[in-house]
């Protein structure tokens, strides 16, 4: 009799038909390292390509110096960050201090395991892949609510409780903005959800849920106009001012695998993720991720921060009821077909 657990465990991007068993150990860690230095890779990336379009966007000029095109600069910021002095301040938690950058890169890393690039390139195939990304997605919140308070610092506190009671809230709207998604493809498998969109993409019957998560992924990205936990105008640099060196900088790079990990989730669960006509999969896949991150750095260029207050209230106010009028509908509709 088949083990009732076995469909819970993940299973590390099944090995293409015709490699050998032995070979599936083998396929099973070229996975995991395409996918993380993938992520690392585009990450590093993305400090570039923003500041070119923010240049483009605002009319000015990019980094353009250092290499052809600027494209060094990245590898320029990046010697400069590991000669900073790496500080703690006395006054601070010290092991939670330091715990707190690293938890961020961890929950972000964590949450690319079940992104599917194609439908052989994925880390782990669970079939609570979608519940497994919203855990990692709240892991995260410990990282800046963490950081504020080990700082034992004013500005650091109070960046640290907006970025709690901000991602705790949006993380609702998310979660009941993928729940149309789940009863429409009737699986929490992102590889099922994908496989789903092949007549049509889940954007289309699942607009409103669309636009709560994107906006809720930018409230979990703390990107702006979403910002208000570090909110330089007035808290500094918020949770993460006491921060220098490598400490910093990790938190630099957890916002931009952030980006792109929320980036490659809309592809994939609204857009149809590696499906596409003529190209490979997972150049599609690439080419809807990207599309959305510079749709990230857009808004960055083009908006401004609201009032926290103001913030909150677009969540519990208009969100939550979008969420949960798109959540009913569907469900009589998927209700009304199943009969």
């Amino acid at each position: 009799m088949a083990d009732p657990t076995a469909t819970l465990v993940s299973t590390a991007g099944a090995a293409p038909l015709g490699v050998a068993a032995w070979a599936e150990d083998v396929w099973k860690v070229v996975v995991v390292l395409v996918v993380l230095f993938g992520a690392l890779t585009i990450a590093a990336g993305l400090i570039w390509l923003e500041r070119r379009l923010l240049g483009l966007f605002q009319d000015r000029l990019g980094p353009n110096r250092v290499g052809p095109l600027g494209l060094l600069q990245p590898l320029a910021d990046m010697v400069k960050i590991f000669t900073k002095e790496d500080w703690i301040p006395p006054f601070a938690d010290r092991w939670l201090f330091v715990a707190a950058p690293a938890i961020i890169v961890l929950s972000v890393l964590l949450g690319f395991a079940v992104v599917p690039v194609n439908h052989t390139v994925v880390v782990a195939n669970m079939n609570i892949g979608l519940l497994y990304f919203l855990a990692m997605s709240s892991f995260g919140v410990y990282a800046v609510a963490l950081a504020g308070w080990a700082s034992h610092s004013k500005y650091s506190v109070i960046g640290g409780l907006r970025a709690a009671a901000q991602m705790i809230s949006y993380e609702v709207f998310m979660g009941l903005a993928l729940t149309g998604v789940v009863l429409i493809a009737g699986s929490f498998s992102l590889n099922d959800i994908v496989e789903g969109q092949r007549g049509l993409w889940y954007v289309v019957p699942q607009f409103p849920g669309f636009v709560v998560f994107l906006l809720a992924g930018f409230a979990e990205t703390r990107r702006i106009p979403f910002d208000l936990v570090e909110a330089e105008s007035e808290l500094v640099a918020g949770y993460h001012t006491e921060y220098s060196g490598m400490k910093f900088g990790m938190f630099f790079v957890g916002e931009y695998m952030g980006i792109t990990l929320i980036s490659a989730l809309i592809a994939t669960f609204y857009f149809g993720g590696w499906l596409g006509p003529f190209l490979p999969g997972f150049l599609w896949f690439l080419i809807k991720t990207f599309i959305f991150i510079a749709f990230f750095i857009w808004v960055r260029a083009t908006y401004p921060r609201p009032r926290y207050d103001q913030l909150m209230e677009l969540g519990w106010k208009i969100l939550l009821p979008i969420s949960l009028a798109n959540l009913a509908i569907t469900g009589a509709i998927v209700l009304a077909v199943q009969k």
